[in-house]
Protein backbone atom coordinates (compact mmCIF):
# COMPACT_ATOMS: atom_id res chain seq x y z
CA UNK A 1 0.00 0.00 0.00
CA UNK A 2 2.69 2.75 0.78
CA UNK A 3 4.54 2.27 -2.62
CA UNK A 4 1.17 2.40 -4.66
CA UNK A 5 0.94 5.59 -2.52
CA UNK A 6 4.12 7.03 -2.92
CA UNK A 7 3.79 6.28 -6.58
CA UNK A 8 0.48 8.40 -6.72
CA UNK A 9 1.97 11.45 -5.13
CA UNK A 10 4.98 11.40 -6.49
CA UNK A 11 3.92 10.97 -10.40
CA UNK A 12 2.08 13.69 -10.70
CA UNK A 13 4.83 15.80 -9.03
CA UNK A 14 7.66 14.48 -11.60
CA UNK A 15 5.31 15.04 -14.71
CA UNK A 16 4.40 18.53 -13.55
CA UNK A 17 7.97 19.84 -13.17
CA UNK A 18 8.92 17.76 -16.43
CA UNK A 19 6.51 19.74 -18.41
CA UNK A 20 5.82 23.21 -17.13
CA UNK A 21 9.28 23.99 -15.15
CA UNK A 22 11.30 26.12 -16.55
CA UNK A 23 14.77 24.56 -17.39
CA UNK A 24 16.88 25.95 -14.63
CA UNK A 25 14.49 24.46 -12.08
CA UNK A 26 14.40 21.28 -13.89
CA UNK A 27 17.94 21.18 -13.64
CA UNK A 28 18.00 22.00 -9.94
CA UNK A 29 15.21 19.14 -9.61
CA UNK A 30 17.89 16.77 -11.05
CA UNK A 31 20.71 18.43 -8.59
CA UNK A 32 18.58 17.62 -5.97
CA UNK A 33 17.80 13.57 -7.05
CA UNK A 34 21.85 13.34 -7.58
CA UNK A 35 22.75 13.91 -4.21
CA UNK A 36 20.90 11.65 -2.31
CA UNK A 37 20.85 9.17 -4.82
CA UNK A 38 24.78 9.55 -4.77
CA UNK A 39 24.82 8.93 -1.32
CA UNK A 40 22.84 6.02 -1.35
CA UNK A 41 25.49 4.97 -3.45
CA UNK A 42 28.48 5.92 -1.55
CA UNK A 43 26.69 4.18 1.78
CA UNK A 44 26.57 0.90 -0.62
CA UNK A 45 30.82 0.91 -1.33
CA UNK A 46 31.43 1.27 1.74
CA UNK A 47 29.28 -1.41 3.31
CA UNK A 48 31.17 -3.48 0.11
CA UNK A 49 34.75 -2.12 1.95
CA UNK A 50 35.59 1.25 -0.44
CA UNK A 51 36.25 4.08 0.89
CA UNK A 52 35.34 6.33 -1.74
CA UNK A 53 36.08 9.89 -1.49
CA UNK A 54 32.60 11.85 -0.73
CA UNK A 55 33.44 15.77 -1.03
CA UNK A 56 34.90 14.73 -4.46
CA UNK A 57 32.00 12.98 -5.69
CA UNK A 58 29.27 15.34 -4.99
CA UNK A 59 31.10 18.38 -6.32
CA UNK A 60 31.99 16.38 -9.83
CA UNK A 61 28.51 14.98 -9.91
CA UNK A 62 26.56 18.04 -10.24
CA UNK A 63 29.36 19.78 -13.02
CA UNK A 64 27.70 18.15 -16.03
CA UNK A 65 24.30 20.09 -15.12
CA UNK A 66 26.25 23.27 -14.85
CA UNK A 67 27.71 22.52 -18.36
CA UNK A 68 24.48 21.72 -19.99
CA UNK A 69 23.23 24.99 -18.09
CA UNK A 70 26.10 27.29 -19.75
CA UNK A 71 25.67 25.78 -23.15
CA UNK A 72 21.84 26.31 -22.96
CA UNK A 73 22.63 30.16 -22.11
CA UNK A 74 25.20 30.39 -24.57
CA UNK A 75 22.60 29.73 -27.49
CA UNK A 76 19.79 31.54 -26.01
CA UNK A 77 22.27 34.35 -26.12
CA UNK A 78 23.26 34.09 -29.28
CA UNK A 79 20.50 33.61 -30.75
CA UNK A 80 17.67 35.36 -28.81
CA UNK A 81 14.69 34.78 -31.10
CA UNK A 82 15.01 31.21 -30.17
CA UNK A 83 17.32 28.54 -31.39
CA UNK A 84 16.75 26.08 -34.08
CA UNK A 85 19.38 23.61 -33.07
CA UNK A 86 21.50 22.73 -30.17
CA UNK A 87 24.69 21.85 -31.08
CA UNK A 88 26.48 24.48 -29.47
CA UNK A 89 24.87 23.38 -26.26
CA UNK A 90 25.71 20.17 -26.95
CA UNK A 91 29.25 21.03 -27.33
CA UNK A 92 29.10 22.41 -23.94
CA UNK A 93 27.62 19.12 -22.90
CA UNK A 94 30.35 17.01 -24.49
CA UNK A 95 33.22 19.13 -23.27
CA UNK A 96 31.53 19.01 -19.72
CA UNK A 97 31.10 15.10 -19.87
CA UNK A 98 34.64 14.65 -21.28
CA UNK A 99 35.92 17.14 -18.52
CA UNK A 100 33.67 15.07 -15.53
CA UNK A 101 35.68 11.89 -17.02
CA UNK A 102 39.17 13.03 -16.79
CA UNK A 103 38.75 15.09 -13.67
CA UNK A 104 36.92 12.61 -12.02
CA UNK A 105 40.25 9.87 -12.15
CA UNK A 106 42.55 13.07 -11.84
CA UNK A 107 40.70 14.14 -8.61
CA UNK A 108 40.35 11.12 -7.17
CA UNK A 109 44.07 10.48 -7.81
CA UNK A 110 44.94 13.80 -5.98
CA UNK A 111 42.66 12.68 -2.94
CA UNK A 112 44.26 9.16 -2.96
CA UNK A 113 47.69 10.73 -2.73
CA UNK A 114 46.25 13.52 0.27
CA UNK A 115 44.75 10.25 2.15
CA UNK A 116 46.99 9.00 5.17
CA UNK A 117 45.50 5.33 4.68
CA UNK A 118 47.16 3.89 1.33
CA UNK A 119 45.88 0.43 1.58
CA UNK A 120 41.93 -0.29 -0.60
CA UNK A 121 43.35 3.17 -2.93
CA UNK A 122 42.56 1.39 -5.87
CA UNK A 123 38.91 0.29 -4.76
CA UNK A 124 38.35 3.61 -3.20
CA UNK A 125 39.15 5.91 -6.72
CA UNK A 126 37.33 3.04 -8.49
CA UNK A 127 34.31 3.93 -6.39
CA UNK A 128 34.50 7.13 -6.54
CA UNK A 129 34.84 8.05 -10.41
CA UNK A 130 32.28 5.48 -11.38
CA UNK A 131 29.89 7.21 -8.93
CA UNK A 132 30.26 10.28 -10.49
CA UNK A 133 29.83 9.25 -14.07
CA UNK A 134 27.04 6.13 -12.75
CA UNK A 135 24.88 8.65 -11.48
CA UNK A 136 26.01 11.95 -12.08
CA UNK A 137 26.53 12.13 -15.69
CA UNK A 138 23.04 10.00 -16.34
CA UNK A 139 21.00 11.94 -14.86
CA UNK A 140 22.86 14.72 -16.18
CA UNK A 141 21.77 13.67 -19.80
CA UNK A 142 18.30 14.16 -18.76
CA UNK A 143 18.87 17.62 -18.53
CA UNK A 144 20.61 17.82 -21.66
CA UNK A 145 17.22 15.87 -23.16
CA UNK A 146 14.71 18.37 -21.82
CA UNK A 147 16.96 21.28 -22.90
CA UNK A 148 16.94 20.27 -26.58
CA UNK A 149 15.27 19.50 -30.02
CA UNK A 150 14.67 15.96 -28.50
CA UNK A 151 12.40 16.63 -25.40
CA UNK A 152 9.41 14.36 -26.04
CA UNK A 153 12.18 11.87 -25.18
CA UNK A 154 12.24 12.70 -21.13
CA UNK A 155 8.57 11.78 -21.46
CA UNK A 156 9.79 8.37 -23.51
CA UNK A 157 12.11 7.26 -21.07
CA UNK A 158 10.07 8.10 -17.77
CA UNK A 159 6.88 6.09 -19.45
CA UNK A 160 9.00 3.89 -20.58
CA UNK A 161 10.96 2.49 -17.99
CA UNK A 162 7.56 2.49 -15.36
CA UNK A 163 5.53 0.99 -18.29
CA UNK A 164 8.17 -1.58 -18.52
CA UNK A 165 8.38 -2.18 -14.69
CA UNK A 166 4.82 -2.03 -14.30
CA UNK A 167 4.57 -5.08 -17.24
CA UNK A 168 7.02 -6.75 -16.13
CA UNK A 169 6.19 -7.25 -11.81
CA UNK A 170 2.76 -8.56 -13.16
CA UNK A 171 3.17 -10.74 -15.97
CA UNK A 172 6.28 -12.34 -13.99
CA UNK A 173 4.12 -12.48 -10.92
CA UNK A 174 1.51 -14.08 -12.72
CA UNK A 175 2.91 -16.12 -15.38
CA UNK A 176 6.60 -16.17 -14.53
CA UNK A 177 8.45 -19.40 -14.54
CA UNK A 178 11.69 -19.04 -15.84
CA UNK A 179 14.57 -16.90 -13.73
CA UNK A 180 16.03 -14.57 -15.52
CA UNK A 181 19.15 -13.59 -13.33
CA UNK A 182 18.67 -16.03 -10.24
CA UNK A 183 21.72 -15.27 -8.52
CA UNK A 184 21.46 -11.22 -8.62
CA UNK A 185 17.41 -11.28 -8.53
CA UNK A 186 15.47 -14.52 -7.74
CA UNK A 187 12.08 -12.91 -8.37
CA UNK A 188 12.86 -11.75 -11.89
CA UNK A 189 11.58 -14.16 -15.14
CA UNK A 190 12.00 -14.22 -19.08
CA UNK A 191 8.34 -13.87 -19.10
CA UNK A 192 8.12 -10.45 -17.08
CA UNK A 193 11.12 -9.38 -19.30
CA UNK A 194 9.45 -10.30 -22.05
CA UNK A 195 6.50 -8.10 -20.98
CA UNK A 196 8.25 -5.72 -20.16
CA UNK A 197 10.20 -5.00 -23.48
CA UNK A 198 6.72 -5.23 -25.20
CA UNK A 199 5.09 -2.59 -22.99
CA UNK A 200 8.04 -0.37 -23.94
CA UNK A 201 7.81 -0.45 -27.50
CA UNK A 202 3.97 -0.06 -27.23
CA UNK A 203 5.22 3.11 -25.15
CA UNK A 204 7.54 4.50 -27.55
CA UNK A 205 5.01 4.02 -30.45
CA UNK A 206 2.49 6.55 -28.76
CA UNK A 207 5.45 9.08 -27.68
CA UNK A 208 6.40 8.84 -31.66
CA UNK A 209 2.77 9.46 -32.71
CA UNK A 210 2.39 12.20 -30.23
CA UNK A 211 5.87 13.89 -30.51
CA UNK A 212 5.11 17.50 -31.18
CA UNK A 213 2.26 17.35 -29.19
CA UNK A 214 4.00 16.60 -25.66
CA UNK A 215 6.88 19.10 -26.95
CA UNK A 216 4.12 22.10 -27.15
CA UNK A 217 3.02 21.07 -24.05
CA UNK A 218 6.52 21.11 -22.59
CA UNK A 219 6.41 24.48 -23.42
CA UNK A 220 8.12 24.51 -26.86
CA UNK A 221 6.88 26.13 -29.93
CA UNK A 222 8.31 24.99 -33.72
CA UNK A 223 8.13 25.52 -37.06
CA UNK A 224 10.00 24.21 -39.75
CA UNK A 225 13.74 24.21 -39.94
CA UNK A 226 15.78 25.36 -42.83
CA UNK A 227 18.04 22.71 -41.97
CA UNK A 228 16.83 19.49 -44.39
CA UNK A 229 17.53 16.92 -41.60
CA UNK A 230 15.28 18.25 -39.39
CA UNK A 231 12.68 19.38 -41.86
CA UNK A 232 11.75 17.01 -44.01
CA UNK A 233 8.96 14.38 -42.75
CA UNK A 234 9.78 10.73 -41.68
CA UNK A 235 7.73 8.10 -43.17
CA UNK A 236 5.57 6.51 -40.67
CA UNK A 237 7.89 3.62 -41.87
CA UNK A 238 10.90 5.03 -40.24
CA UNK A 239 9.54 6.59 -37.34
CA UNK A 240 8.04 2.95 -36.09
CA UNK A 241 11.13 1.45 -37.15
CA UNK A 242 13.26 3.88 -34.46
CA UNK A 243 10.27 3.19 -32.03
CA UNK A 244 11.05 -0.42 -32.15
CA UNK A 245 14.41 -0.11 -32.02
CA UNK A 246 14.58 2.78 -28.83
CA UNK A 247 11.27 1.07 -27.57
CA UNK A 248 13.65 -2.51 -27.11
CA UNK A 249 17.42 -1.18 -26.49
CA UNK A 250 15.85 1.36 -23.67
CA UNK A 251 13.93 -1.32 -22.06
CA UNK A 252 16.90 -3.51 -22.00
CA UNK A 253 18.94 -1.02 -20.76
CA UNK A 254 16.66 -0.40 -17.77
CA UNK A 255 16.49 -3.93 -17.23
CA UNK A 256 20.26 -4.09 -17.17
CA UNK A 257 20.27 -1.28 -14.57
CA UNK A 258 17.88 -2.82 -12.38
CA UNK A 259 19.73 -5.96 -12.24
CA UNK A 260 22.86 -3.98 -11.81
CA UNK A 261 21.66 -1.99 -8.82
CA UNK A 262 20.81 -5.04 -7.39
CA UNK A 263 24.44 -7.01 -7.76
CA UNK A 264 26.04 -3.94 -5.98
CA UNK A 265 23.41 -4.07 -2.92
CA UNK A 266 23.75 -7.63 -3.16
CA UNK A 267 27.64 -7.82 -2.90
CA UNK A 268 27.47 -5.24 0.04
CA UNK A 269 24.65 -7.34 2.08
CA UNK A 270 22.05 -4.56 2.06
CA UNK A 271 18.45 -5.36 1.05
CA UNK A 272 17.49 -1.45 -0.05
CA UNK A 273 19.66 1.53 -0.76
CA UNK A 274 17.96 3.64 1.43
CA UNK A 275 14.70 4.49 3.44
CA UNK A 276 13.40 8.10 2.11
CA UNK A 277 10.70 6.15 -0.13
CA UNK A 278 8.22 4.94 1.32
CA UNK A 279 7.37 1.36 -0.18
CA UNK A 280 10.13 1.51 -2.00
CA UNK A 281 13.51 1.68 -0.10
CA UNK A 282 15.99 4.59 -1.43
CA UNK A 283 16.15 7.17 -4.20
CA UNK A 284 18.79 4.56 -6.24
CA UNK A 285 16.17 1.88 -5.26
CA UNK A 286 13.72 3.77 -7.66
CA UNK A 287 15.67 5.64 -10.77
CA UNK A 288 17.87 2.28 -10.94
CA UNK A 289 16.75 1.33 -14.39
CA UNK A 290 16.53 4.96 -15.59
CA UNK A 291 20.50 5.50 -14.84
CA UNK A 292 20.64 2.79 -17.75
CA UNK A 293 18.42 4.00 -19.71
CA UNK A 294 18.95 7.62 -19.80
CA UNK A 295 22.36 7.24 -21.55
CA UNK A 296 21.18 4.77 -24.11
CA UNK A 297 18.03 7.78 -24.96
CA UNK A 298 20.68 10.32 -25.26
CA UNK A 299 23.16 8.44 -27.43
CA UNK A 300 20.74 6.69 -30.00
CA UNK A 301 19.47 10.35 -30.52
CA UNK A 302 22.55 12.32 -30.54
CA UNK A 303 23.82 9.50 -33.08
CA UNK A 304 20.96 8.90 -35.29
CA UNK A 305 19.69 12.76 -35.78
CA UNK A 306 15.98 11.38 -37.33
CA UNK A 307 14.04 12.42 -34.30
CA UNK A 308 13.51 16.27 -35.03
CA UNK A 309 10.35 16.56 -37.87
CA UNK A 310 10.24 20.18 -36.47
CA UNK A 311 12.33 22.56 -34.33
CA UNK A 312 11.37 23.42 -31.41
CA UNK A 313 12.12 26.70 -29.53
CA UNK A 314 11.39 28.83 -26.38
CA UNK A 315 10.68 32.41 -27.34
Amino acid sequence: MKRVLTAVVLIPVVLLIVFKAPLWLFALVVAGIIVPTLSEYLNIAEKAGCKPFRKVSYLLALLPILFTLVGTAYVNYSTPEGHYYSSSQDLFLRVGLFAVLVLSCLVAGIALVLRREMSGGMASSAATVMGVLYIGGSLSLLVSLRSGLESFLVIFVLFSVWAGDIAAYYVGRSIGRHKLAPVVSPNKSWEGAIASVIASVGIAALVFHYQSAISIWMGARYRLSPYPLASNSLSFPVVTLHAIILGVVTNAAAQFGDLFESALKRGAGVKDSGELLPGHGGMLDRIDALLFAIPVVWCYATLSGLFVKWTFYHP
